[in-house]
């Protein structure tokens, strides 16, 4: 391992410690509310999430684990941020705004020990009820 991998890893560690909030310029454009994320090529119903905050769907599914956090490209359109969790879990998600109300995300990584690639198409239905902060 060389040491500039050694150096990211250890201060993965570190950072990892508190919670971060990752500013995103393509994350922000996009606005808060009701969204549903259809997976793409699934026959499923679309998971709806309350979007108060963009950078949860940085971490769609390790939504309740610390995570340190690392903008890899960031532009008005699109955002590709690399993450590695507490406990071994990490991912890296490219969200892309088609305009403020919907968006394309793709994630892979791992979670609990096994392997996640997964492509969403997000769009806005509404607002967010009272007490829905919630991914469900």
């Amino acid at each position: 391992m060389s040491a500039a991998v050694g150096a990211l890893l250890v201060g993965g560690a570190t950072m990892a410690a508190a919670p971060q909030r990752t500013a995103s310029t393509a994350l922000s454009r996009l606005q808060t509310g009701r969204y549903e994320l259809k997976e793409v090529g699934s026959l499923a119903e679309p998971r709806v999430v309350c979007l108060a905050d963009a950078a949860m769907l940085i971490q769609l599914q390790q939504p309740d684990t610390q995570c340190s956090r690392l903008i890899v490209a960031d532009g008005a359109d699109s955002t590709t941020i690399n993450y590695t969790c507490v406990g071994g879990g990490h991912g890296r998600t490219v969200v892309t705004i088609t305009t403020p109300r919907s968006f394309d995300l793709q994630t892979q990584g791992i979670s609990s020990g096994a392997p996640f690639d997964i492509d969403y198409q997000g769009r806005r239905v509404g607002a967010c009820g009272p007490r829905s902060t919630a991914a469900r």
